[in-house]
């Protein structure tokens, strides 16, 4: 049944997952396409629309995949899908935040858990930029190595876009402007373009 799968392999992403969300990036994307829950290019859609949502975005990328496969069932179905996918990505963080925090001063100073620390942080910064790569190649070389790669006006637009975002964030300018001038230029660009 859908809903234990969801369940399921919700949970297991939640629970093999180290660094927090955008680490969850790999595993979400290599289950939900593996499994043809969405096409790489609803997948990326989603992505940008749950990182300008509020809220933690595996739990929205749950939400929306638990939803949209639950819809099947219909509207319950949908709530049911939503429900099965969230609780299976936040259920192991919870369980394993309980733990750590029972045991943290007993363990915190062991040189096993020191040096599982220090290889985990690389390992993760690894995973994040593997799903950028993967998704930065479909958005900017959207029907793959060609010799007109950027002969899409569409692209252009995104990579300057890409830009102007990456210049904005080094300023530390507010999350909030940039997501908002990002999704405005966005409009404005699908009514001009």
């Amino acid at each position: 049944m859908i809903f234990l799968e969801l369940f399921l392999t919700f949970f297991k992403i939640g629970l093999f997952t180290f660094g927090g969300g955008y680490a969850m990036l790999p595993l979400i994307q290599e289950e939900v396409l593996t499994r043809g829950w969405l096409e790489m290019a609803d997948l990326i859609n989603f992505i940008a629309v749950s990182e300008s949502t509020p809220g933690p975005f595996a739990v929205n990328c749950a939400t929306y995949i638990g939803s949209e496969l639950g819809g099947a069932y219909g509207i319950i179905g949908s709530i049911f899908g939503a429900a099965c996918a969230t609780l299976g990505v936040v259920l192991p963080s919870f369980i394993v935040i309980l733990i750590v925090a029972k045991c943290y001063d007993k363990f915190k100073e062991n040189r096993i858990v020191k040096g599982c620390m220090s290889g985990l942080k690389p390992a993760v910064v690894g995973l994040i930029g593997s799903a950028t790569v993967g998704i930065a190649a479909t958005v900017f070389i959207p029907n793959g190595r060609t010799v007109t790669i950027f002969s899409e006006v569409q692209t252009y637009v995104s990579l300057a876009i890409f830009a102007v975002c990456t210049v904005l964030a080094f300023k530390k300018a507010h999350p909030i402007l940039i997501v908002c001038l990002a999704a405005a230029c966005g409009i404005a660009c699908g009514y001009l373009l």
